[in-house]
């Protein structure tokens, strides 16, 4: 089973978030800020990190860039997940390391085949290694 590390500090969006990636079979664990999450990355070695923009402390993006800078866990994939999304959102995102960019106002099987796409690159680069 998959471990996804989300990283929101709105507790309804946790919820929502939760129940939609469990209900394809993964395992959640949760960070409210970026600190958190950069704590959880090193503690859980997470296949992919769903990340909010907008947190206390840190925000996403330099979360994603602290991820894929550092050695011991830039092969997490990183899905940045924010209401935040007009264009610059999505390039700067990308510029930071994301794999993928998804606005929170999607439908949620857009995030659902965000998610199984980024696991199945994860899973297939691993296999090559």
């Amino acid at each position: 089973m998959s471990t996804v590390l989300v990283v929101e500090d709105d507790r309804t969006q946790q919820l929502i978030l939760s129940k939609l990636l469990k209900s394809i079979g993964l395992n959640v664990i949760f960070a409210a800020d970026g600190v958190e999450a950069l704590e959880l990355v090193q503690s859980h070695s997470p296949e992919l990190v769903i990340l909010d923009i907008i947190m206390p402390r840190m925000n996403g993006y330099e979360v994603c860039r602290r991820i894929k800078s550092d050695a011991a866990t830039h092969k997490s994939a990183v899905l940045m997940y924010s209401s935040k999304a007009e264009e610059w959102d999505f390039y700067w995102g990308c510029k930071q390391g994301a794999d993928a960019y998804v606005s929170k106002f999607c439908h949620p099987q857009e995030l659902i085949n965000t998610v199984k796409y980024l696991l199945r690159e994860k899973h297939d680069l691993s296999l090559a290694e």
